[in-house]
């Protein structure tokens, strides 16, 4: 007596959404079988694609199948069981062995017959060459919409799908968030935890209301598609959307993040100054311990003896004071010079042709160069491996010149902006300077210059070009020849008729 196993199947991840659904297939088997009087032993019921072999349930069957609990198969048509090579000659290597006398389909005909099982390979065959035609099909409609620079999928977090013009917008309750917490990173003056949860604070939320875990953070840190990139296939496209953020931004994001990829051993001491000074005298690191509960700083004096002696972690605090101190703005001088640079603006507002033409000339030659590279990927003088990496490189370099571009014709004169960011920076570095945090000391320090050195207890480092024309300007902040050189940042002389304290020597202690 022939015993069958009635087995339905549907993929929800497979465009067969025509195909009769899971509880439809098991009602038509139910009545077929009791028309043809077939003996069903049990159901096995699965939701998985079949085009990879490796279905749990499927293998099952097949296993108690070969134990001999049952030797045919009841289901609602050879698709069912098989779309990939491996299932399918499982199939017709029991129908051979005789482990299965029988299949039954409501809507295909098998007999165990030669001109059967060619039939049921047909049939097999047919079903493969739907999904694997299918995905090429998929694949190619997917490689359309990449060359028209658009991503598919579902939109990142700070987007919505347009369902109407099938493209990514703004989704405007959270693109600000998304843009904040970019700017908020970049400072480096918090953990991707206390970003969150400043955010969360806010109000930046998923679109369910759920609060972001921690990577979701570092996953929307990396995303490339916020600064108007995206990728396929591990290669990078340049996308249409309107971008969140610059691509200048992106990067000092991830140098941030690059950072601070170093963690603490579990019960490490966090020295925060550690890592950035070197010896004044020997040129060796500046190493860190604690003695009765207090952090020191000292030469490792690995080159040769060395004199040099200890600091303790509060007064190499205030030695970075002093330094900030130096490159540092009263608020009220730096909102005078920013009403100044408001009016110079307002004044200069044009464009430099000259600057703009020259990145018109980058990018024309990033386009060269990337067409060139795709000539010798078709061509095959190049690996794919190789076109990938180098059309990466020169995209993203294409990307930044065309924001640059945009930055420029939108802004007008760069120096004004550079000139304005300066001056805010220089009024947040009195504020670290006088704050406690000494994290956001040593970020600050290592953002205005390079060669920190400490001898004789005593801190110093090399300021970085904007840096050092503050440093002048605190050292001769009313005119001369030091503060001629640094324009916009000389403060002009003022007229008797103006506020007298502006008119006092900056003090910075």
């Amino acid at each position: 007596m022939t015993k069958l196993f009635l087995y339905a199947r549907k993929s929800t991840d497979e465009p067969e959404r025509q195909i009769l659904s899971i509880e439809a297939q098991i009602t038509e088997l139910r009545e077929f079988a009791a028309r043809e009087h077939l003996d069903v032993a049990q159901e096995f019921i699965e939701s998985q694609t079949a085009k990879e072999p490796g279905r749990p349930i499927f293998n099952e069957m097949i296993k108690r199948i070969e134990n001999g609990e049952a030797n045919g198969i009841l289901t609602w048509h050879p698709d069912r069981l098989a779309r990939n090579s491996i299932d399918g000659g499982r199939i017709i290597y029991l129908i051979d062995t005789e482990k299965i006398v029988a299949l039954k389909f409501p809507t295909f005909w098998f007999d165990a017959t030669p001109q059967g099982k060619f039939m049921l390979n047909i049939a097999f065959g047919q079903s493969k060459y739907y999904i694997d035609n299918l995905s090429e099909n998929v694949k190619r409609g997917l490689r359309q919409k990449v060359r028209r620079g658009e991503q598919s999928g579902v939109a990142p977090t700070g987007y919505l799908n347009d369902k109407v013009n099938h493209k990514m917008i703004p989704d405007q309750e959270r693109f600000r968030f998304v843009q904040r917490l970019f700017k908020l990173y970049s400072t480096g003056n918090y953990s991707m935890r206390d970003l969150r949860d400043e955010l969360t604070r806010a109000g930046f939320r998923s679109k369910n209301g759920k609060i972001f875990t921690v990577s979701n953070i570092q996953m929307m840190l990396k995303n490339p598609f916020y600064y108007g990139a995206f990728k396929f296939n591990g290669e990078l496209y340049e996308g249409k959307h309107e971008p969140a953020i610059t691509k200048k931004l992106f990067d000092t994001c991830q140098a941030v993040m690059q950072d601070k990829a170093h963690p603490h051993k579990m019960g490490e001491k966090h020295y925060p100054f550690r890592g950035i000074l070197k010896c004044g005298e020997c040129g060796c690191a500046i190493t860190a311990e604690t003695q009765k509960g207090h952090g020191y700083y000292r030469c490792t004096k690995k080159k040769a003896v060395c004199s040099q002696p200890y600091i303790r972690e509060e007064s190499l605090a205030a030695e970075v004071s002093k330094i900030l101190n130096k490159v540092s703005l009263r608020p009220e001088w730096a909102d005078y010079m920013l009403a100044q640079l408001d009016k110079d603006e307002a004044a200069t507002a044009q464009s430099n042709a000259l600057f703009a033409q020259n990145l018109k000339d980058e990018i024309k030659a990033c386009e060269e160069k990337l067409d060139t590279l795709l000539d010798a990927h078709l061509e095959k003088t190049i690996t794919a491996k190789e076109y990938a990496a180098k059309k990466n490189k020169i995209l993203a370099r294409k990307i930044d010149l065309e924001q640059k571009l945009k930055d420029f014709e939108n802004k007008g004169n760069r120096w004004l902006e550079r000139t304005r960011s300066l001056i805010l920076s220089a009024k947040d570095a009195g504020n670290a300077a006088s704050g406690d945090n000494y994290d956001t000391k040593k970020n600050f320090a290592a953002k205005v210059g390079s060669n920190c050195l400490l001898r004789d207890q005593k801190a110093s480092l090399s300021f970085k070009t904007d840096w050092q024309m503050l440093a002048d300007f605190h050292s001769t902040p009313r005119s001369g020849a030091a503060g001629n050189l640094i324009y916009p940042l000389l403060l002009p002389d003022l007229d008797s008729n103006q506020d007298t304290r502006l008119q006092r020597p900056m003090s910075y202690h």
